[in-house]
Parts: structure tokens; sequence; C-alpha cells
């Protein structure tokens, strides 16, 4: 079960959406964001998704130091827990 910064974010990422998005709307530091949606990846309810402009896919890989690179959207999984 997500704890509450994870379910904000979770909240937050209906579309694809950038990190800096997170950090605008969850009632959290960056670092802490950061750390919940790596784990919020891990258990595959965020997708991370990569390009820009509207053109997004899937991304199998990002750069854990540096978030900022991509962007973001809820798996099914993840809406479930909403």
């Amino acid at each position: 079960m997500p704890n509450t910064i994870q379910l904000e974010i979770l909240n937050s990422l209906t579309f694809v959406e950038p990190f800096e998005t997170l950090v605008e709307e969850v009632n959290a530091s960056e670092p802490v964001i950061a750390a919940e949606l790596k784990d919020l990846i891990d258990q595959r309810m965020v997708q991370v998704m990569d390009g820009e402009n509207g053109n997004y896919r899937k991304s199998f890989y990002y750069d854990s130091d540096n978030m900022r690179a991509f962007h973001y959207q809820a798996t099914s999984k993840g809406l479930d827990h909403l």
C-alpha cells in the first residue's frame, strides 16, 4: 500500500507529467519526492516516459541521478490505489 507522499505522486500523474510538476504539487522536498518516485517505479505503479511535445513513449530505463530528464505517468496498477 502506497504511503501518503506516494499517493500524492500518483494523484499528480494521471497524465504524463514532468518531474517539475511533482515538485510543485507534492507536499515534500525534492529529494523525498525523487526517492518515493523511484520506489513507485520499482513497484510498477509509475511508468517512465521519454519524449517531448506530447510524443511520449514508454522508457525501460531512466537516469536516477537526473529525474528531471524524464516524464512520468501512473500505471493502471498505481491508479488502482487512488
